[in-house]
C-alpha cells in the first residue's frame, strides 16, 4: 500500500511489515544498515522492517549473520534485489511510523521514523553489554529508533555525511527534551543501542546543496522534521510523551526510585509494625501521589541537581543545599531538616568528611534522602496524605 509520495515521484509503500522506498532514478544513499551500508550510488531501494514476531516472542535471524538475514528478508519478503538495496530492522511496528515533511524554496526534507526506547534507551558512553568477536554480535534488549531521512535535492558526498550528523543531533535533542532515561546508567538517554539511519538525496535534482549544518536552511529543516518525527514515533509506539513523564516514578526511576525499591525501604523501616501497610495499600498511596503537580515538579528539579552533580557542574554542598530546600517544599523532609532515619549530626559528619568524600558517594546519599523522604510521605496517616493531595491539586 502506498502511504506517501515524495515531491520527485518516489513512493513509500507499506507491506510485509516493512516500509519500502523504490527509487525511480539515481539516488545517493548513506546508510548504517548491515546490508550495503555506507555511501552508495547504485541502490534501487531502501527499507525499514519490523522484525518482531509477536508479543512475548524473541526476534530471531534467518541466517548466521545480520547481513545475510537482511539479504534474505529483502529477496524473499520484499521482492528486492539484495545487492541493490539497504535496510534497517526494529521491533517497533511500522503502523506507528511518523512521517514529517517540510518544503523550502527549492528543496524538501522528509523524516520517516519508527521508534521505541522504553527498555533499551542508552546514553553514549554507558557501559557496554558485549564485545564483537569474529563478527558475532550478542542479542540485546529490543528498542530502536530507525530514521529514513529523504532530501529532495542533490548533496555532495560530504554534505550527505553532515546531514547524518545533523539528523543524529536532532534525534538526541528530541529524546533529551522528553527526558527519556538510559537503562544502562543514571543518565538521560541519547538514543538506543541499536539505532539506524538512512539518508537519501536526489542525484537528479537541479538543486545542489553543500551545507547541512545548523546555520543552513537544510540543517534547520532536518532538525525540525527529525525532532518532530522522533517524538511522535515514540509516543505512538509506547506512549512516551509529556503526560507519561508527568510522574515522579518515571522521572526518578533512572536513579533507582521504583515502586519495588520504595516498598523494600518501607518494609525495612516498618515491616515489624503490626499497623504497617500491606503491599497493596502501599501501592495505592504511591499511585495517588506520583502524578501530583508540585511533587513531580520538585522531583524533576531534584533530578537535575543530581545530573549537574554527576557532570561536575555543581559541587556536593551546593547540590545538597538546594536539594534540601526542594525536599522540604515537596513535603519529603520537615522544615527543620530532621528525619527519623538520619539526624542532623549525621549529615554534618558527612560533610566534615567523616564519610566517603566523593561525588559518587554524595549522589548515592542524595538519592537515599529522596527515597526515604518519599517512603515517609507514603507511610503517614491517610488523613494527612489526603491533606497533602488536596493541597497539591488545589487551584
Amino acid at each position: 500500500m502506498e502511504i506517501y509520495r515524495f515531491s520527485n515521484g518516489d513512493e513509500l509503500h507499506h507491506y510485509k511489515k516493512s516500509l519500502v522506498i523504490c527509487f525511480k532514478g539515481p539516488r545517493k544513499v548513506l546508510s548504517t544498515g548491515p546490508n550495503n551500508g555506507g555511501y552508495r550510488t547504485d541502490l534501487q531501494a531502501v527499507f525499514n522492517n519490523d522484525g518482531n514476531p509477536g508479543a512475548g516472542m524473541a526476534c530471531t535471524m534467518r541466517a548466521d549473520t545480520y547481513q545475510e538475514h537482511m539479504d534474505l528478508l529483502a529477496a524473499e519478503d520484499l521482492g528486492l534485489d539484495p545487492s541493490r538495496c539497504t535496510g534497517l530492522s526494529t521491533a517497533a511496528s511500522m503502523d506507528n511510523v511518523s512521517i514529517q515533511t517540510m518544503e523550502y524554496e527549492d528543496f524538501s526534507v522528509t523524516a520517516i521514523v519508527t521508534g521505541g526506547i522504553r527498555v533499551n534507551g542508552g546514553r553514549i558512553g554507558d557501559p557496554a553489554v558485549w564485545h564483537e568477536t569474529s563478527g558475532i554480535c550478542r542479542q540485546v534488549q529490543p528498542g530502536t529508533i530507525n530514521i529514513i531521512l529523504y532530501i529532495d535535492a542533490d548533496l555532495a558526498e560530504g554534505t550527505l555525511a553532515r546531514a547524518l550528523v545533523s539528523c543524529t543531533e536532532a534525534k538526541t535533542a528530541a529524546i533529551q527534551e522528553l527526558l527519556a532515561p538510559s537503562r544502562y546508567s543514571r543518565g538521560i538517554a541519547t538514543g538506543s543501542g541499536t539505532d539506524g539511519t538512512i539518508v537519501v538525496c536526489n542525484a537528479q535534482s537541479p538543486v545542489c546543496l553543500t551545507n547541512a549544518g545548523k546555520h543552513s536552511k537544510l540543517g534547520e529543516y532536518i532538525g525540525k522534521t527529525v525532532k518532530k518525527a522522533v517524538k511522535e514515533a515514540l509516543y505512538r509506539q509506547s506512549g512516551l510523551g509529556p503526560a507519561y513523564q508527568h510522574n515522579l516514578i518515571n522521572r526518578m526511576d533512572r536513579f533507582g526510585i521504583t515502586e519495588d525499591t520504595l516498598w523494600e525501604t518501607y518494609r525495612d523501616r516498618h515491616g515489624k509494625d503490626p499497623a504497617a501497610l500491606s503491599r497493596a495499600r502501599f501501592a495505592d498511596r504511591l499511585d495517588r501521589l506520583k502524578g501530583q503537580d508540585l511533587l513531580v515538579t520538585y522531583s524533576s528539579l531534584y533530578a537535575h541537581l543530581l545530573d549537574q552533580l554527576e557532570w561536575g557542574l555543581l559541587n556536593p554542598s551546593e547540590a545538597w543545599e538546594a536539594g534540601e530546600q526542594l525536599l522540604v517544599l515537596a513535603g519529603l523532609m520537615p522544615a527543620d531538616g530532621e528525619s527519623e532515619e538520619e539526624p542532623a549530626h549525621a549529615r554534618d559528619s558527612f560533610y566534615r568528611g567523616e564519610a566517603e568524600d566523593s561525588p559518587e558517594a554524595h549522589i548515592v546519599w542524595m538519592i537515599n534522602r529522596y527515597r526515604e523522604g518519599l517512603v515517609g510521605l507514603i507511610a503517614r496517616e491517610d488523613k494527612f496524605l489526603e491533606t497533602v493531595i488536596k493541597a497539591y491539586t488545589a487551584k
